[in-house]
């Protein structure tokens, strides 16, 4: 197993101190006061408590590094530091509902590209973590995507769309598609959690669309260094921390699935 850097460190303990307050909050979530952002997108005072955490915390291990948060948004760093990219829970959703799939995930990002990634899912205490060309982990143990090289054998996820979306029809469409292959589906609710099951070889591809980059910055990361194949599905931008419109793969599956999917150029 590589040894964790400087920098995972910091981000690792930021996170398991969040945590701690998540889990608090996760306890009474009945009592929580909940607000809402948009339709289907809640955010919670245990949102904004577990940020808070994290950029206090980071910010004072790192100064000058920006960072981009899903609550608080950007704050500017200096020009050569690289960014902290900062999703503080992950399947909110789930959380409010007293479901235990939900994480943290925070990832440095220097010049467009992730270069450290964790996603810690607290309730069942895993850890995955990565660095740019220094492997993936969960916990202690590497990680490494699926052999799995037909749909009648994987198990694919995906991610959440309104139905007021132009685009929600073509993913019922595309989920049948799959199901008449024989591949099992999932959804779950947390990009960044489902990214990293892709890396662990639970899922052998999940795809989604309309996210931010906050949603995918840490999962990309661990999904390439478990050799895994990350690609955007936009056919107007080809960047996945960016594009809005991911999917994620082992690679042996990957022409199959992106093939059925095509370009969802999200709107």
């Amino acid at each position: 197993m590589a040894r964790m850097s400087a920098d995972i460190n910091v981000i690792v303990q930021a996170v398991e101190k969040a945590a701690r307050s998540l889990l608090r909050d996760f306890n009474e979530v009945d009592q929580l006061q909940v607000s809402m952002k948009a339709p289907a997108d809640f955010v919670s005072a245990a949102d904004r408590r577990a940020e808070s955490i994290l950029h206090k915390e980071l910010s004072a291990s790192r100064p000058g590094y920006g960072f981009i948060m899903e609550e608080s948004g950007s704050v500017k760093g200096d020009a050569d530091k690289p960014v902290f990219v900062i999703d503080p829970l992950d399947g909110t959703t789930n959380f409010l509902h007293g479901l235990p799939h939900w994480c943290i995930s925070v990832a440095i990002v220097k010049d467009g590209e992730p270069i450290a990634a964790v996603v810690f899912a607290p309730v069942t205490n895993e850890l995955f973590w990565a660095e740019k060309g220094r492997g993936a982990y969960v916990d202690k143990k590497g990680l490494r995507v699926s052999g799995k090289k037909k749909l009648e054998f994987s198990m694919l996820a995906y991610g959440e769309l309104s139905p007021r979306n132009a685009w929600y029809k073509k993913l019922l469409n595309d989920i049948e598609t799959f199901g008449k292959k024989g591949a099992s589906l999932r959804r779950y609710g947390a990009a960044a959690l489902d990214l990293s099951y892709v890396a662990s070889g639970r899922f052998e591809a999940f795809w989604e669309t309309g996210i931010k980059v906050w949603d995918v910055a840490a999962g990309i990361l661990i999904v390439q260094e478990a050799k895994g194949k990350v690609v955007s599905l936009s056919s107007k931008n080809n960047d996945p921390l960016t594009s809005g419109s991911i999917l994620a793969t082992n690679g042996l599956v990957h022409e199959d699935v992106q093939s059925t999917i095509g370009n969802v150029d999200y709107k």
